[in-house]
Order: C-alpha cells, then structure tokens, then sequence
C-alpha cells in the first residue's frame, strides 16, 4: 500500500512517468497522469474489456500484465 497527500507524485523510472493526486473527496481520488506519448495508459475496466475482446478475437493470449 502506497499513500501519497494530494500535490505529491510517484514516479514509474522504468517508463518514465508520473502519477500526482490532484485531489480527494471522499472515496474519489483525481489523478493527473504525465507519461511519453508511447506509454498506454487504460483505466482498468477498458484493459479487461480489451483484454476479453482479444481472447475471443485471437483465442489464448500469452501476454500477461497482471
């Protein structure tokens, strides 16, 4: 578990990005998010969707990113 107070940031090196909580209220937490314009970046929810669309598309996928 990571905390960070809202203006603080966490850095990714391998990929060079940052994530900085730009607020909270509540359970809701804004995020702003600076990567390189060729790091992807989904919301969970369209990862599992894609995710799934390709399984029926392609059948058994070895890529992982769990």
């Amino acid at each position: 578990m990571l905390s960070r107070r809202v203006g603080e940031r966490i850095f990714f090196p391998g990929i060079c990005a940052y994530v900085k909580v730009l607020s909270v209220k509540g359970n809701t937490v804004r995020p702003s998010i600076q990567a390189p314009q060729d790091v992807r970046i989904l919301r969970e929810e369209l990862r599992d969707r894609e995710h799934a669309e390709i399984r029926i598309d392609d059948g058994p996928s070895s890529a992982s990113c769990e």
